[in-house]
C-alpha cells in the first residue's frame, strides 16, 4: 500500500486546526501552518525529509515570531475575574495600616479585608486612599495612592 503524503498532511492540518478552535491556546494553529506548508511541497513531489523539515521549521519559526503578536491581540479582551480583578483597585483605609504592629483593614464592596502596606516602614493612616498591588491569601497588600 502506497502512502499518500498529501492526504496525511491535509489530515494533520485539519486535526490541528480543529484542536485550536476548541482550545484557543494559540499553539496548535502554528503547527497546522507548518503542516499546510508540508502539504503544499508534498503536492509538488518533494522528498519526505524536506516535508518534515519544512513542517518543523515553519511551525517553530511561526510559533516564536507570530504567537506573541497574535496573543496580544486575541487575548486582550479577557476580563479579569475574582481575585485578579482586585489588583489595581482604589480603596479607603478603614484603620491605620501598620506592618510593624501587624494591623490594618480596608473596606471593599461592603466587606472588611485585612491589609498590609507594600513597604514595611510606611504607616498608612485611616481614611487615606490606597491602591491594591497584590493579594496574599486573604490579605490585601496596598500602597498609599499617589506614590
Amino acid at each position: 500500500m502506497d502512502v499518500s503524503w498529501p492526504v496525511i498532511w491535509l489530515v494533520i492540518t485539519v486535526v490541528l486546526s480543529v484542536i485550536e478552535i476548541f482550545t484557543m491556546g494559540l499553539v496548535t494553529i502554528w503547527f497546522a501552518a507548518g503542516a499546510a506548508v508540508a502539504l503544499i511541497v508534498s503536492l509538488f513531489g518533494a522528498p519526505m525529509w524536506l516535508q518534515v523539515t519544512l513542517f518543523l521549521v515553519v511551525s517553530v519559526v511561526v510559533l516564536i515570531l507570530v504567537r506573541p503578536i497574535a496573543a496580544k491581540y486575541f487575548n486582550n479582551r479577557l476580563k479579569k475575574t475574582n481575585i485578579d480583578a482586585v489588583v489595581g483597585r482604589k480603596l479607603i483605609a478603614k484603620t491605620d495600616i501598620d506592618n510593624l504592629h501587624g494591623f490594618g483593614k480596608v473596606d471593599m464592596d461592603g466587606s472588611t479585608w485585612i491589609a498590609a502596606s507594600s513597604m514595611d516602614n510606611v504607616i498608612i493612616h485611616q481614611g487615606e486612599e490606597v491602591r491594591v498591588v497584590e493579594v496574599q491569601g486573604v490579605k490585601l497588600i496596598v500602597e498609599r495612592e499617589g506614590i
